[in-house]
């Protein structure tokens, strides 16, 4: 087949992901919960070699009666593969695909005069373990190991058929397959590898040997949350509190003062609302969350601040993000219990603005929080 027939859907997958991950390039990485955990589909392609047996072949045509001969080969073919997989965590997915390694031939004249032509392709189904070790937060290694299960067809023709009674054989067998390579995360959902994989296969005359493969691919992991961007808080203006006008009638009583706004601002320990490491709140932090709202029965609320902050364990970038996934969090607890969202904002102060000493662990454990800034009026 033709490199831009091959290509052809290849090229619409990879424009089609291209253009729907432009404009989520610049999104904070902000769900590694689900990256590490999502099933994806990919596709690849690239360049396929192997080598065959010259020496063997022509030594077979001159035991035969030929005095001379003149070889030719192609042992390189355009090669493709299209994949699914699961991630089973940050360093483990397991992966099963289709391949099509191409075709690889020769042709050989003999003098007398006679010509043995071959052609062999194979394609088939693989079953991989991919290990990744991350070496920053878009770049990892890839290596893998598993099985492919092979289909050869293979055509021979020629006057000098020696020995061959079956001009069009297949065979299908199950061998292993390696490959090592690298990966780019241009988003949490889309990446790039570079490949070089090896497999095992039979030709389909009993002969045993490899084809190398190396490819570029695309991968993309399926259900990817939405991302909410952060809403700017800025404080709302204080409300003025006109002065009545003088009461003509002594008899009338003044008119009862308007309520003044009030703040309440309440801190959660970390590990009351989420447990480690976790942007997730769990059943102990729901009760306590649930214990303010009771609280805050009767107050006309205005505007509720969430703010996350962490201890200094772990980079700057790492505990800024962790600080925005837990206010966001306790955001969506509080928007599901009826608070309306337009009034919860949300902010991240990592390990910014610590409240004691991070050199000790009791330190620690005070700065691990998630403050919530309640301004409102008391009915």
């Amino acid at each position: 087949m033709a490199l831009p027939k091959k290509l052809a859907t290849l090229n619409l997958f990879v424009c089609a992901l291209l253009v729907s991950q432009m404009a989520q390039a610049d999104e904070p990485w902000t769900n590694p919960e689900w990256a590490d955990s999502a099933w994806y589909v990919g596709a690849g392609a690239g360049r396929a070699n192997t080598s065959i047996d010259k020496d063997r072949l022509i030594r077979s045509l001159m035991d035969n009666g030929a005095s001379s001969v003149t070889y030719g080969s192609t042992e390189r073919d355009t090669a493709f593969k299209l994949f699914m997989g699961k991630q089973m965590n940050k360093y483990f997915a397991l992966e099963a695909g289709y391949f099509d390694l191409g075709k690889f031939g020769f042709n050989a004249s003999t003098t007398p005069p006679g010509t043995f032509n071959g052609e062999v392709g194979f394609r088939g189904f693989n079953l991989d373990l991919v290990g990744q070790l991350p070496l920053s937060e878009r770049f990892s290694l890839l290596g893998r190991i598993g099985a492919n299960y092979t289909r050869a067809d293979a055509h021979f023709s020629g006057n000098r058929l020696f020995g061959i009674t079956d001009p069009n054989p297949s065979e299908k067998k199950l061998n292993p397959k390696i490959g090592i390579g690298l990966e780019y995360k241009f988003t949490q959902a889309l990446a790039m590898r570079g490949e070089a994989e090896r497999y095992r296969v039979n030709d389909a005359v009993r002969n045993r040997g490899d084809v190398d493969f190396y490819s570029f691919s695309l991968v993309y992991k399926l259900g990817k949350p939405a991302y909410a961007r952060p809403v700017a808080y800025t404080a709302p203006p204080t409300p003025r509190v006109e002065q009545a006008p003088p009461v003509m009638v002594q008899s009338a009583p003044p008119p009862p003062p308007r309520p003044q706004p009030v703040s309440e601002k309440v801190t959660f320990s970390a590990e009351a609302l989420f447990d480690f490491d976790k942007s997730v709140v769990k059943p102990e932090g729901r009760l306590a969350l649930d214990d303010l709202l009771n609280k805050l029965q009767g107050m006309n609320t205005e505007v509720m601040i969430t703010v996350g902050h962490t201890d200094s364990i772990g980079s700057d970038d790492y505990n800024q993000k962790l600080s925005i996934r837990r206010a966001e969090a306790v955001k969506a607890y509080l928007v599901s219990k009826g608070i309306d969202s337009s009034r919860v904002y949300t902010e991240g102060k990592g390990e910014t603005q610590p409240v004691a000493d991070n050199k000790t662990s009791e330190g620690r454990a005070k700065n691990r929080r998630v403050t919530v800034e309640v301004v409102g009026s008391r009915r």
